[in-house]
Protein backbone atom coordinates (compact mmCIF):
# COMPACT_ATOMS: atom_id res chain seq x y z
CA UNK A 1 0.00 0.00 0.00
CA UNK A 2 1.91 2.83 -0.64
CA UNK A 3 2.39 5.35 2.24
CA UNK A 4 2.18 9.16 1.94
CA UNK A 5 5.44 10.41 3.23
CA UNK A 6 7.32 12.68 0.54
CA UNK A 7 4.66 15.12 0.20
CA UNK A 8 6.24 16.85 -3.20
CA UNK A 9 6.22 13.91 -5.05
CA UNK A 10 3.62 12.28 -3.20
CA UNK A 11 0.87 15.30 -3.88
CA UNK A 12 1.67 14.46 -7.92
CA UNK A 13 0.49 10.84 -7.55
CA UNK A 14 -2.14 12.16 -5.37
CA UNK A 15 -3.25 14.81 -7.71
CA UNK A 16 -3.21 12.71 -10.79
CA UNK A 17 -5.10 9.72 -9.00
CA UNK A 18 -7.96 12.05 -7.53
CA UNK A 19 -8.27 14.88 -9.80
CA UNK A 20 -11.34 12.98 -11.61
CA UNK A 21 -13.22 13.33 -8.70
CA UNK A 22 -12.16 17.36 -8.64
CA UNK A 23 -12.86 17.41 -4.84
CA UNK A 24 -12.57 14.94 -2.11
CA UNK A 25 -13.57 14.29 1.51
CA UNK A 26 -11.06 13.03 4.04
CA UNK A 27 -13.05 9.80 4.68
CA UNK A 28 -12.51 9.08 1.45
CA UNK A 29 -8.70 9.72 1.02
CA UNK A 30 -9.02 7.21 4.34
CA UNK A 31 -10.96 4.97 2.92
CA UNK A 32 -8.08 4.09 0.30
CA UNK A 33 -4.91 4.58 2.58
CA UNK A 34 -5.59 4.45 6.14
CA UNK A 35 -2.01 4.88 7.08
CA UNK A 36 -2.95 8.66 5.16
CA UNK A 37 -1.38 11.75 6.77
CA UNK A 38 -3.52 14.20 7.86
CA UNK A 39 -1.11 16.69 8.43
CA UNK A 40 -0.34 16.44 4.54
CA UNK A 41 -3.46 17.98 3.62
CA UNK A 42 -2.83 21.23 5.63
CA UNK A 43 0.84 21.36 4.21
CA UNK A 44 -0.48 21.19 0.58
CA UNK A 45 -3.61 23.97 1.76
CA UNK A 46 -1.09 26.18 2.80
CA UNK A 47 1.32 25.56 -0.59
CA UNK A 48 -1.96 26.83 -2.37
CA UNK A 49 -2.95 23.06 -4.01
CA UNK A 50 -6.09 22.70 -2.12
CA UNK A 51 -8.31 24.44 -0.86
CA UNK A 52 -11.27 23.50 1.93
CA UNK A 53 -14.91 23.47 0.78
CA UNK A 54 -16.31 22.33 4.07
CA UNK A 55 -15.43 20.67 6.86
CA UNK A 56 -13.01 17.65 5.88
CA UNK A 57 -14.14 18.47 2.53
CA UNK A 58 -11.72 19.71 -0.37
CA UNK A 59 -10.71 20.47 -3.81
CA UNK A 60 -7.69 21.43 -6.11
CA UNK A 61 -6.98 25.31 -6.50
CA UNK A 62 -6.96 24.45 -10.59
CA UNK A 63 -10.33 23.40 -10.21
CA UNK A 64 -11.66 26.69 -9.02
CA UNK A 65 -12.16 28.05 -12.63
CA UNK A 66 -13.13 25.09 -14.48
CA UNK A 67 -16.96 25.76 -15.86
CA UNK A 68 -19.65 24.66 -13.64
CA UNK A 69 -17.58 23.47 -10.83
CA UNK A 70 -19.31 25.20 -8.17
CA UNK A 71 -22.76 23.10 -9.29
CA UNK A 72 -20.61 20.30 -9.31
CA UNK A 73 -19.54 20.80 -5.91
CA UNK A 74 -22.94 21.10 -4.67
CA UNK A 75 -24.14 17.68 -5.02
CA UNK A 76 -20.38 16.38 -3.57
CA UNK A 77 -20.05 18.26 -0.32
CA UNK A 78 -23.93 17.74 1.16
CA UNK A 79 -25.25 14.34 -0.45
CA UNK A 80 -27.80 12.95 -2.08
CA UNK A 81 -28.83 16.73 -2.93
CA UNK A 82 -29.20 18.60 -6.54
CA UNK A 83 -29.58 22.34 -7.35
CA UNK A 84 -32.89 23.59 -7.36
CA UNK A 85 -34.94 26.85 -6.63
CA UNK A 86 -33.25 30.16 -7.74
CA UNK A 87 -30.10 28.61 -8.93
CA UNK A 88 -31.73 26.33 -11.16
CA UNK A 89 -34.31 29.08 -12.12
CA UNK A 90 -31.87 31.25 -13.23
CA UNK A 91 -29.53 28.35 -15.57
CA UNK A 92 -32.77 28.37 -17.26
CA UNK A 93 -33.56 32.14 -17.58
CA UNK A 94 -36.62 31.61 -15.84
CA UNK A 95 -35.73 34.86 -13.90
CA UNK A 96 -34.35 38.06 -14.66
CA UNK A 97 -31.77 37.91 -11.34
CA UNK A 98 -28.51 36.95 -11.32
CA UNK A 99 -27.98 34.56 -8.24
CA UNK A 100 -24.62 33.68 -6.61
CA UNK A 101 -25.59 31.96 -3.96
CA UNK A 102 -25.41 27.94 -5.06
CA UNK A 103 -29.34 26.79 -3.71
CA UNK A 104 -29.87 23.26 -3.69
CA UNK A 105 -32.84 20.77 -1.86
CA UNK A 106 -32.27 17.78 0.11
CA UNK A 107 -34.03 15.35 2.38
CA UNK A 108 -31.67 16.24 5.07
CA UNK A 109 -31.36 18.90 7.32
CA UNK A 110 -31.25 22.66 6.04
CA UNK A 111 -27.81 23.89 6.14
CA UNK A 112 -25.18 26.26 4.39
CA UNK A 113 -21.53 26.66 3.75
CA UNK A 114 -19.00 29.15 2.66
CA UNK A 115 -16.13 28.40 0.52
CA UNK A 116 -13.36 29.59 -2.21
CA UNK A 117 -16.74 28.74 -4.90
CA UNK A 118 -19.10 31.12 -3.08
CA UNK A 119 -22.11 30.47 -1.03
CA UNK A 120 -24.28 27.37 -0.72
CA UNK A 121 -27.84 26.69 1.23
CA UNK A 122 -29.44 23.26 1.40
CA UNK A 123 -33.00 23.23 2.28
CA UNK A 124 -35.06 20.39 3.62
CA UNK A 125 -38.07 18.83 1.70
CA UNK A 126 -39.77 15.66 2.40
CA UNK A 127 -38.08 12.61 1.05
CA UNK A 128 -41.01 11.38 -1.00
CA UNK A 129 -40.33 15.23 -3.03
CA UNK A 130 -36.79 13.97 -3.77
CA UNK A 131 -37.12 13.68 -6.96
CA UNK A 132 -37.85 16.01 -10.82
CA UNK A 133 -34.05 16.14 -11.49
CA UNK A 134 -31.39 15.87 -14.25
CA UNK A 135 -27.95 14.88 -14.52
CA UNK A 136 -26.18 17.77 -16.69
CA UNK A 137 -22.79 16.97 -18.11
CA UNK A 138 -20.31 19.52 -17.74
CA UNK A 139 -17.37 20.47 -20.53
CA UNK A 140 -15.22 18.30 -18.69
CA UNK A 141 -17.33 15.20 -18.26
CA UNK A 142 -18.69 15.34 -14.91
CA UNK A 143 -22.10 15.58 -14.17
CA UNK A 144 -24.25 17.61 -11.42
CA UNK A 145 -27.82 17.02 -10.78
CA UNK A 146 -30.01 19.89 -11.24
CA UNK A 147 -34.08 20.48 -10.74
CA UNK A 148 -35.89 20.09 -14.48
CA UNK A 149 -37.13 23.66 -14.89
CA UNK A 150 -40.84 22.60 -13.56
CA UNK A 151 -39.24 21.11 -10.32
CA UNK A 152 -37.21 24.14 -9.45
CA UNK A 153 -40.53 26.42 -9.44
CA UNK A 154 -42.45 23.49 -7.75
CA UNK A 155 -39.62 23.27 -5.15
CA UNK A 156 -39.84 27.36 -5.09
CA UNK A 157 -43.35 27.23 -4.19
CA UNK A 158 -43.62 24.13 -2.03
CA UNK A 159 -40.77 26.10 0.44
CA UNK A 160 -41.89 29.73 0.07
CA UNK A 161 -45.15 29.77 1.18
CA UNK A 162 -45.59 33.13 1.63
CA UNK A 163 -45.87 33.45 -2.39
CA UNK A 164 -49.82 33.00 -2.13
CA UNK A 165 -51.44 35.89 -4.54
CA UNK A 166 -51.53 36.29 -8.35
CA UNK A 167 -49.13 39.40 -7.48
CA UNK A 168 -47.05 37.53 -5.17
CA UNK A 169 -47.06 35.38 -8.54
CA UNK A 170 -46.22 38.46 -10.86
CA UNK A 171 -43.38 39.17 -8.31
CA UNK A 172 -41.52 36.50 -9.32
CA UNK A 173 -41.31 38.13 -12.63
CA UNK A 174 -40.94 34.52 -14.66
CA UNK A 175 -40.42 35.01 -18.15
CA UNK A 176 -43.07 34.53 -20.03
CA UNK A 177 -41.48 32.96 -23.59
CA UNK A 178 -40.17 30.20 -21.13
CA UNK A 179 -43.40 29.90 -19.54
CA UNK A 180 -45.48 29.52 -22.74
CA UNK A 181 -43.11 28.11 -25.27
CA UNK A 182 -40.85 25.78 -22.87
CA UNK A 183 -42.28 24.87 -19.80
CA UNK A 184 -43.56 21.69 -19.70
CA UNK A 185 -47.32 22.00 -17.93
CA UNK A 186 -48.32 18.66 -18.15
CA UNK A 187 -45.25 17.37 -15.97
CA UNK A 188 -45.71 20.49 -14.19
CA UNK A 189 -49.42 19.25 -12.95
CA UNK A 190 -47.95 15.37 -12.60
CA UNK A 191 -44.92 16.82 -10.52
CA UNK A 192 -47.61 18.49 -8.35
CA UNK A 193 -49.59 15.93 -7.88
CA UNK A 194 -47.14 13.53 -7.14
CA UNK A 195 -45.98 15.81 -4.53
CA UNK A 196 -49.34 15.41 -2.65
CA UNK A 197 -49.50 19.12 -1.29
CA UNK A 198 -52.39 20.59 -1.17
CA UNK A 199 -51.41 23.92 -0.39
CA UNK A 200 -48.79 23.74 -3.27
CA UNK A 201 -51.14 22.62 -5.85
CA UNK A 202 -53.57 25.79 -4.68
CA UNK A 203 -50.45 28.24 -5.17
CA UNK A 204 -49.92 26.55 -8.71
CA UNK A 205 -53.35 27.50 -9.94
CA UNK A 206 -52.73 30.92 -8.26
CA UNK A 207 -49.52 30.90 -10.69
CA UNK A 208 -50.72 29.43 -13.82
CA UNK A 209 -53.95 32.24 -13.87
CA UNK A 210 -51.49 34.61 -12.59
CA UNK A 211 -49.93 34.25 -16.16
CA UNK A 212 -52.51 32.83 -17.84
CA UNK A 213 -51.59 29.81 -18.30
Amino acid sequence: MQRFRNKTVNYISFYQQWLPFGCFSIHQIMGIYPDFNRSNLYRWQQAGYIVPLRQQWYCFSDCLSTPDFARYVAGQIYSPSYISLHTALAAYEMIPEAVTTITSVSARKTVQYDNALGHYTYQTIRPRHFFGYEMKLMPDGRRYAMATPEKALLDLLYLYPEYKTENDMLDLRLDEDFLYEELNKERLTDYAQRMGCKALNTRLQTLLKAYQL
